[in-house]
This record gives structure tokens, C-alpha cells and sequence, in this order.
């Protein structure tokens, strides 16, 4: 029996993919978790084979999850399900150790499947995503050039995101005006808009 942590802050989409998982015979839901921080705890109580990790939660996010559990639990297995099928989101789920990576829009089967192949040691990569991947390239910004995207990526102005970066609105502009060179792009909002929708920031 595969024993199964199940974390989606959606309640109608978590109960759904709950009862579904249970109709599978070799698999056992031991834990539900609405956060990343549930998912954390109830991980660590639990000790599933899989934790299958939605990308976007509140807290802590599926990717930030599977870091901790890659450390914590190494013999925990992280599937990574998501709405979000952005290149670099694939990127760096698969440096954090993650040995599934799938869109919300598979089939049972086909879910059923990646838990049972990562709970027996292999890897699942849907293709689709991962030809986008390839196609997307590595991301040019520094670090620090992401951190100052991705705040100024829902609007705050350089005086905000230097106030809560801890940087000058000088350097502040300084990243943000080579973000949108290196991303040639004309202003830091399509910066922001092109980087998250390659999954950078």
C-alpha cells in the first residue's frame, strides 16, 4: 500500500482528488493539508511515500515544500500538481528534489500512475511541459534581479520595493532597468509579465 499526503488549498479540488485516490486499491490518503505548513506538518507525522504538493499555496509553496521534505523526509516522494505549467516553475521544482511534475488537467489514470512510478523510485515529467522548458531556456536575471521583479511585479512603486528589499531606490532601479535590458523588453511591468510567465520570478 502507497501511502499518500494530499495538500491543495482548494477544498472542492483537495476532496475531490481524495475520494478519487482512494478508489485506487494500492493507495491509502493518510493526510489532507489546505497550506503549505499543514503539508509540512502533517508530512512529518505522517511520513507518507508521496506527497503530492499543489505549486500554489498559501505559506509555504509546494516547491518550498518539497525543499524541506527533500531534507526532512528524503524517502517521501514530491509530486508537484499545478494550474500553472510555466517552464521555469518545472525548472526549479526539479532542483528541489521534486520526482513528479504534472498539470491538474491529467487523467486518474494517469495520476494514479506518476504516485505509483515516484513511490518505486522513478521520475514523471509531463511532456508537454517539459518540451516548454527546453524551448524557455535558463533565466538571465541575477538573483537579485528577480527578487526586485518579482516585487515590483504587482505594481508597488521603487520606493516600496527598496523599502522592503532593504536596497536604496537607486539599486533598486539599477536591477530593475538591467532586468528589462537582459528581458528586452521597453518597461519593469512587461519585465515582470514575461518573467512570470516563464516561471522566473
Amino acid at each position: 500500500m502507497i501511502t499518500v499526503l494530499l495538500a491543495d488549498d482548494e477544498t472542492l479540488i483537495r476532496d475531490a482528488l481524495a475520494a478519487l485516490l482512494t478508489l485506487e486499491d494500492e493507495l491509502e490518503v493518510v493526510a489532507v493539508a489546505a497550506s503549505g505548513n499543514e503539508a509540512l506538518a502533517a508530512a512529518r507525522h505522517h511520513r507518507p511515500d508521496v506527497a503530492l504538493l499543489d505549486l500554489q499555496m498559501p505559506g509555504l509553496d509546494g516547491i518550498a515544500v518539497a525543499e524541506r521534505l527533500r531534507r526532512d523526509l528524503p524517502d517521501t516522494a514530491c509530486v508537484i500538481l499545478t494550474s500553472y505549467g510555466r517552464p521555469g516553475y518545472l525548472k526549479t521544482a526539479l532542483a528541489a528534489g521534486v520526482r513528479g511534475f504534472l498539470p491538474k488537467t491529467v487523467s486518474a489514470q494517469v495520476l494514479t500512475s506518476v504516485i505509483i512510478t515516484v513511490a518505486t523510485g522513478g521520475r514523471y515529467v509531463d511532456p508537454q511541459l517539459a518540451a516548454e522548458a527546453i524551448g524557455a531556456g535558463d533565466s538571465p536575471l541575477t538573483a537579485r534581479e528577480t527578487d526586485v521583479l518579482a516585487l515590483a511585479a504587482d505594481g508597488s512603486p521603487v520606493e516600496e520595493i527598496a523599502a522592503h528589499a532593504s536596497l536604496s531606490v537607486g539599486t533598486v532601479r539599477n536591477y530593475l532597468s538591467s532586468a528589462v535590458t537582459k528581458l528586452g523588453v521597453t518597461n519593469r511591468h512587461e519585465a515582470a509579465r514575461l518573467a512570470r510567465d516563464r516561471g522566473w520570478i
